[in-house]
């Protein structure tokens, strides 16, 4: 079978037929269309894989601060309550949520980083997991191919919607980073494909109609907060999907749903930063504070 990529129902059909998991016939299908060798892509996909480590050990620094200020020593701040058993909610959340605002404060810090599926959205997919994989001491091999799971979910998302914030707002960068991690877990975790489908559809739900509103135009206040929130949806939405519960809603409405809500949006709720938080009294403020005057 050909993907085309423009539904999650075809992957689900195809993974079902063949006997298969998704990223079984991802892997095989994208080596086909781009003429290399499954271990050629498998080697690339190693290689973001090993970046997104680094990013998430880089952004553990404590002394790490972005130009602006707005951010950074939030990840070490976490990270050392939940290793002194300070955290309430256990190990794996802590351990995850502040592996999330490692990576994107290393991105304020313009460090090194995997935009999957964008820079703004870049720690959920990380942070899902690398912590699964150490706490539950997974082999890299399947935290690897669950990737082209991921990729697949967000190629869909992409063609039939939008994974960029100023077209559809967070929902499309944080809600789309939610739903592919979702979508890799599930797979780590035994899931069918129907189930991967389920937890995509479960974490777009959850984040449907959430707003791009960055303070002062910079990818820090709330987007890092909000990455830690998606690896949280992305954890929710696949413990119910492998729990056997369904979504009532098919994930390719869900996408349509959400292309439509990101066109109904207003653009000022669309990475402009004229409404939300950055056009709050602090927001305001803080933009002043950093560039001196009000943009032009």
């Amino acid at each position: 079978m050909q993907l085309k990529y423009k539904s999650v129902e075809e992957l689900v059909s195809a993974a079902s037929s063949s006997n298969k998991k998704l990223s079984e016939i991802v892997l095989t299908q994208q080596a086909w269309d781009m003429e290399t060798t499954e271990e050629a892509l498998y080697a690339n996909m190693k290689n973001s894989f090993t970046v997104m480590r680094e990013s998430v050990l880089n952004g553990m620094d404590e002394s790490l601060r972005s130009s602006s200020g707005l951010s950074g020593g939030a990840a070490a701040k976490l990270k050392k309550a939940v290793e002194e058993g300070k955290n309430h909610y256990g190990h794996l959340l802590g351990n995850a949520i502040s592996m999330a605002l490692a990576v994107t404060e290393y991105n304020s810090c313009m460090g090194q980083i995997v935009a999957a599926p964008t820079a703004g959205s870049c720690g959920v997919i990380p942070a899902a997991l690398i912590s699964v994989m150490e706490e539950f001491d997974l082999p890299e091999h399947d935290i690897i191919m669950s990737m082209f799971t991921a990729s697949a979910i967000g190629m869909v998302i992409a063609k039939c919607a939008s994974i960029a914030g100023a077209e559809g707002g967070c929902q499309a960068e944080v809600g789309s980073a939610s739903a592919m991690a979702a979508a890799a877990l599930t797979e780590i975790f035994g899931g069918t494909p129907q189930m991967v489908s389920d937890s995509c559809a479960i974490a777009l739900k959850n984040t449907m109609g959430l707003v791009c509103d960055p303070v002062a135009g910079l990818v820090e206040v709330p987007c890092i907060k909000r990455n830690a929130m998606g690896v949280a949806n992305a954890f929710t939405a696949s413990e119910l999907a492998c729990a056997g519960i369904t979504s009532v809603i098919p994930a390719d409405e869900v996408i349509l749903a959400m292309k439509q809500v990101g066109d109904l949006m207003s653009s000022s709720l669309k990475e402009t930063s004229e409404g939300g938080l950055a056009a709050t009294p602090t927001g305001c403020r803080l933009r002043r504070q950093i560039f001196g005057s009000d943009p032009a």
